[in-house]
């Protein structure tokens, strides 16, 4: 919407504010939103300066100036108080990263590929006291090729049904290690030893620590590698970020939804990324 001609997005979102400068009201009229006098000429020459935040007063906010040609129905506009902008604080922009170690594993257990549900709000609540931030955003995102970050319920019986039901859309290889694992069935990222399929991956292997050019190396790589085609493919499907509005200190989340870590090749210790964004 705001980039055409070539221009950037904020030159193009400068020059539409230079345009609506010039609406009217139906008295031929104009509202002022802004502090300058000629907001396009301010556009040209001289640094703006909106009435936002602390500063914003309503009531000069609809003083009014001679009509400069263009007509509109803005009155309703210009008298609305959802024009008003709360306070705002100190700004916050802060991350950090959360081990989660889940539920239903023991210390020294093997990844089983099981699919498991790990309910990250407490977390993400404790963070966002610590932050102070009370106005704002939450981004939340998995550190890993086959988990997900949803937002639901978190009851243990959908966990199972959860489980279930992806499995039937993605069932696992025949070559997988799961007891769930489908005769017939098999994916082309789980041809282990035709792996890594060009010099791309081989990079990607190389930049983590593989040297996959001594062959001893490459047959270790290819031991450790998981039959796990399907929870990369699940994972896809479930999406791998979520983003919450924080209003007045708290997450904008219904009664009975949490914010929610699908495991789909563990239970193993993962990671998941938070971010918060506004203002305390």
């Amino acid at each position: 919407f705001f980039r055409y001609e070539g221009m950037t997005t904020m030159t193009s979102f400068l020059k539409f504010l230079a345009l609506i400068s010039t609406f009217t009201t139906t008295n031929g009229e104009r509202p002022i939103f802004f502090r300058n006098n000629d907001f396009s000429a301010a556009f040209n020459a001289a640094p703006l300066t909106l009435s936002w935040g602390r500063d914003y007063d309503h009531n000069r906010a609809i003083k009014t100036r001679p009509n400069r040609g263009i007509s509109t129905s803005a009155s309703s506009l210009a008298s609305s108080s959802s024009f008003r902008s709360p306070p705002l604080g100190r700004q916050i922009c802060t991350y950090k990263t959360v081990t989660i170690r889940p539920s239903g594993m023991n210390a020294g257990d093997a990844p089983r590929q099981a699919v498991s549900v790990e309910d990250l709000t407490p977390e993400i609540k404790s963070f966002l006291s610590q932050s102070g931030m009370k106005q704002g955003v939450i981004h939340v995102i998995s550190r890993h090729t086959t988990t997900a970050i949803t937002i639901n319920e978190r009851e243990s019986r959908l966990a199972r049904d959860v489980e279930e039901f992806f499995l039937k859309i993605c069932p696992p290889d025949e070559r997988s290690s799961t007891p769930k694992k489908v005769s017939g069935v098999r994916y082309l990222h789980n041809d282990i030893d035709q792996r890594p399929d060009g010099e791309e991956e081989a990079e990607r292997c190389r930049e983590n620590g593989w040297n996959i050019d001594d062959a001893d190396e490459l047959q270790k790589w290819r031991d450790q590698e998981p039959i796990n085609a399907h929870s990369h493919l699940i994972s896809m499907m479930l999406g791998s970020s979520e983003c919450i509005p924080v209003v007045d200190g708290e997450m904008v989340i219904g009664q009975w939804q949490s914010v929610l870590l699908v495991d789909l090749d563990g239970p193993r210790t993962r990671s998941v990324g938070l971010q918060m964004m506004g203002f305390g």
